[in-house]
């Protein structure tokens, strides 16, 4: 008998702390439907933002066109572009109105593979930008519900992955942020590849 699909992550799962959403968004499934195919990876890196404080996230500026999906209901997509060349996904944290994302920045392919490599031309898809080029998301996605299984992009549950295998330290990319921003701990990374067994 073939294994049911497990359901997306609730909304509530998103409406906590960003740090603890995090954290457990660690071995969980990003799947998106591309052009018909599924598209499945672990999450196996992600990088926390919050608060108008946090002088590394966005939401310093306040509440502008681009940030404006950080304000929102938790559990939707908060796409952006940067250096001049790549999409970066986040999912929306915390309560709506108070400026929160987690960065998915990296997975580990599980379904859909041939096609993420082609996408990628052959490459990994360990960084923000490589994940989003081998799933095929840009802005269209956008303020998307992660928590829907008729969305074209969700989050599911995935595998459980212990703390010992899990590594804390500070975020990456942040250039010129300064201190205690720059080296707050609230980045998560895997040590090794996952088991993808559910």
């Amino acid at each position: 008998m073939a294994r049911s699909q497990p359901s997306p992550l609730p909304a509530a799962f998103f409406n906590r702390p960003t740090l603890t959403v995090a954290r457990q968004l660690i071995g969980a499934r990003l799947v998106r439907i591309l052009d018909g195919v599924r598209l499945v990876g672990l999450i196996t890196e992600t990088e926390a933002y919050f608060g108008f404080d946090d002088l590394a996230s966005h939401a310093k500026a306040g509440r502008t066109i681009r940030t404006d999906p950080m304000f929102g209901p938790a559990g939707h997509a908060y796409v952006y572009f940067t250096y001049g060349s790549h999409w970066m996904l986040n999912a929306v944290t915390e309560a709506e109105g108070f400026p929160a994302a987690v960065l998915v920045r990296a997975i580990q392919p599980v379904e859909g593979i041939a096609v993420m490599m082609e996408r990628r031309l052959g490459r990994d898809t360990l960084g923000p930008g490589k994940l989003t080029q081998a799933l095929g998301i840009t802005k269209s996605e956008n303020y998307l519900p992660l928590t829907e299984a008729n969305s074209r992009l969700w989050i599911e549950t995935g595998v459980l992955v212990p703390d010992k295998s899990v590594t804390i330290g500070p975020r990456v990319g942040l250039n010129k942020t300064p201190e205690p921003w720059f080296s707050k701990p609230w980045r998560f990374l895997v040590k090794d590849q996952l088991n993808t067994e559910r």
